[in-house]
């Protein structure tokens, strides 16, 4: 069994920062592909940052490009998103999310394993 837990998520002014964090209770951590997804009010959840193949492969949306960094920690079984830049739009539920290794794309289908995500409001 592996539990995810969010942290880090608050209240931010546009153009502010934060930093997420994601522990998880796995000893296999390090097999584990690693991502980070969001869900705004009135939308579907949709995929934000991740690892494919380990640290292999890094994947951002586009809408976070050159704003967000995903990072990962294998000694403390934690990884980060670090937000700049953030914007109104980035107001969200943020969810950890874990998968086996692989080098394919990222879908959702294929995340076993979710946070109780944290909340991220950016005001204008």
């Amino acid at each position: 069994q592996v539990q995810l837990v969010e942290s880090g998520g608050g209240l931010v002014q546009a153009g502010g920062s934060l930093r997420l964090s994601c522990a998880a209770s796995s000893r296999t951590f390090s097999t584990l592909d690693m991502g980070w997804f969001r869900q705004a009010p009135g939308k579907e959840r949709e995929f934000v940052a991740g690892f494919a193949g380990g640290v292999l492969t890094l994947y951002y949306a586009d809408s976070v490009k050159g704003r967000f960094t995903i990072s990962r920690d294998n000694a403390k079984n934690t990884i980060y998103l670090q937000m700049n830049s953030l914007k109104p739009e980035d107001t969200a539920v943020y969810y950890c999310a874990a998968r086996s290794q692989r080098t394919g794309p990222i879908r959702q289908s294929d995340y076993d394993y979710w946070g109780q995500g944290t909340q991220v409001t950016v005001s204008s």
